[in-house]
């Protein structure tokens, strides 16, 4: 069901009355899995900037009994981002909100990337707050390449505490350029950063607010770096890690399903790395 239409309908077309949300931005694989995870028994808002994509995904979604809805959203223009919170908040009460939409260099521009996974989040974030409640959980997905950016103390305080709209000013961001790859690990260690710093003003309201940082996972994103100029260099680095696979979606969605659950309410404000061991493997173990 795309946004704008009226009423929610179960599986077998009765009417669902209004009770917990959870938003998912990214209709990818990883937020397939996640809206799969958390879903049942609730309203389910899937955010993503491609119609067909969302279109598609909904209507799957749709035919496996969960309540779905569809908003068109691109969460680098913060009205868009705006529009689908007030679109949440409309349908219930806000209990998860994970935000997967992001950009990687092997599709996708640095510029591009900055405005999706810098921007994006950082819309997400500032956003999402304003229609949290106590029980409220934002996880937003990071990378573990967040974790290879190498930036000052000046720099992460910067990217970590300056208002949204003054962040495409900083020094540390106009030094990307037009490198892909530099805007990836940037963007990704943004990510980290925006939430440790906006964790005390969730905490407020009784809500949190966490990173999950992945490794690859089989998704089309990794397909799609995997067949790049470095995809030799990452599969290699996964074999030499020891963990000899990529990750799966539904593993993201555990761990997720983990920081939205009643079972992490004293975490907030931190990153969970999933990704095998390999960050792990780089900085103790990695010789070249």
């Amino acid at each position: 069901m795309v946004d704008g239409q009226q009423g929610q309908r179960g599986e077998h077309g009765e009417h669902v009355e209004r009770g917990d949300v959870v938003v998912v931005t990214g209709a990818g694989g990883m937020g397939v899995a996640i809206a799969r995870r958390l879903g049942s028994g609730r309203t389910v808002i899937l955010a993503d900037a491609s119609e067909q994509r969302l279109g598609e995904t909904v209507g799957a979604l749709s035919a496996e009994g969960y309540a779905v809805r569809g908003a068109l959203t691109d969460v680098s223009d913060r009205g868009s981002v705006e529009k689908l919170a007030a679109t949440a908040s409309d349908a219930g009460r806000v209990v998860a909100v994970v935000h997967t939409a992001g950009l990687s260099p092997a599709t996708a521009s640095a510029k591009a990337i900055v405005d999706v996974n810098l921007m994006g989040t950082a819309h997400v974030i500032d956003v999402f707050e304003t229609v949290a409640s106590r029980g409220t959980s934002l996880v937003c997905v990071s990378s573990m390449a967040g974790h290879y950016a190498s930036l000052s103390r000046e720099e992460e305080f910067a990217l970590a505490t300056t208002p949204t709209d003054g962040l495409l000013a900083l020094d540390v961001v106009a030094a990307i350029g037009d490198n892909a790859a530099s805007a990836y690990c940037v963007t990704k260690r943004s990510n980290h950063l925006r939430v440790q710093a906006a964790a005390l003003a969730w905490n407020r309201r009784g809500a949190r607010v966490n990173t999950v940082s992945p490794g690859v996972i089989a998704t089309a994103m990794a397909k799609a770096e995997a067949e790049s100029a470095s995809g030799e260099q990452m599969m290699k680095m996964l074999e030499e890690c020891g963990a000899g696979r990529t990750g799966t979606p539904a593993e993201i969605a555990d761990a997720v399903a983990f920081l939205t659950g009643p079972g992490s309410l004293y975490i907030t404000g931190t990153d969970l790395l999933v990704d095998g061991g390999q960050a792990a493997w780089i900085r103790c173990h990695r010789t070249a």
